[in-house]
């Protein structure tokens, strides 16, 4: 759950920043940490930590555990082995390198000991949070997730992972609640209006009920439009307004007796062709100028909602 940077999820960017570890690591070995060393060495900048955090990751991810481990020493030679991001760094490392679950246990021993000396270490929280999910304890993970929120109700990325771990858990309307309230904290996010779009529209797709089912994708739709409002290129935004314009046309056509969505039918109709357009625009474009590996699988995903559609 401590905040990793998107490609460390994807195969590809993990691998090509991984790649980079002698480059990297032998850029940050030219700056002293340490007084008066420092004084004469070349000029560190943020983008340099960064970096080598981002590394870090993708290194871990990819399986160079010993790159791994010298870009956690150098984190910790230059902000200090006590910092609690370099702890939590050093923990994600260690969880990473365990080789069983008695191992495992014995780290999340640690982050228990560390919060007792200082409760109000948030990435070791988040660290230990993160293992608890990782050893297949969903349920107590979504109770102490709980327990972190009252005490930092502001952390967005708790709220986020909160709703996507009670999705996982298949309570959806507790999935949107969450989501929520990452919105009121972070209101100009466009990915999360466009995860709570994608909520409400499963939620939608969910029940039985046509009305349920419109008022749904009714709310899907708006959250969609606000997140390309945001972003007027954001791809996943498109995507989901498209999917969920067709629905509720699709809805809205079978009800007997007028619709229960509260956007007329013919607006609904001038957003599902503005999505259509667009979402054909941005596929064109990400073909001819190559895309992100991370984006990749959008534009595959894009392509084929509209080929469904023709």
């Amino acid at each position: 759950m401590t905040t990793a940077p998107q490609h460390s999820s994807d195969p590809a960017a993990a691998l090509q920043v991984a790649q980079q570890a002698s480059s990297i690591l032998a850029k940050s070995s030219s700056v002293s940490a340490t007084f008066p060393a420092s004084l004469f060495s070349r000029a560190e900048t943020p983008e340099l930590w960064t970096e080598l955090e981002q590394l870090l990751y993708a290194c871990l991810r990819t399986g160079d555990d010993k790159s791994a481990f010298l870009c956690l020493e150098k984190l910790g030679q230059r902000f200090g082995a006590d910092n609690d991001r370099v702890m939590a760094l050093r923990g994600l490392y260690q969880e990473a390198v365990a080789e069983d679950d008695e191992a495992l246990r014995k780290i999340l021993e640690d982050y228990n000991k560390i919060l007792m000396e200082n409760p109000m270490n948030v990435p070791i929280h988040k660290r230990r949070i993160a293992l608890i999910k990782g050893m297949g304890r969903r349920q107590g993970a979504i109770a102490n997730l709980v327990d972190f929120l009252e005490s930092f109700p502001t952390d967005v990325e708790g709220w986020s992972e909160l709703s996507d771990l009670y999705y996982s858990e298949g309570l959806v309307s507790q999935a949107i609640f969450s989501m929520e309230e990452a919105i009121v904290i972070t209101p100009n996010a466009w990915n999360l209006h466009a995860r709570l779009g994608e909520l409400q529209y499963m939620a939608g797709c969910s029940t039985s009920d046509n009305a349920e089912v419109q008022k749904h994708l009714t709310q899907a739709i708006q959250r969609f439009s606000r997140s390309i409002e945001l972003c007027d290129d954001y791809l996943r935004g498109f995507y989901g307004l498209k999917l969920a314009s067709d629905k509720l046309l699709q809805a809205s056509g079978s009800t007997k007796g007028g619709s229960a969505a509260t956007i007329s039918p013919e607006n609904v109709q001038k957003l599902n062709q503005l999505a259509t357009s667009r979402l054909q625009a941005l596929v064109k474009d990400r073909a001819t100028h190559r895309s992100l590996p991370g984006d990749q699988s959008g534009v595959v995903a894009a392509q084929e909602l509209l080929n469904r559609s023709k």
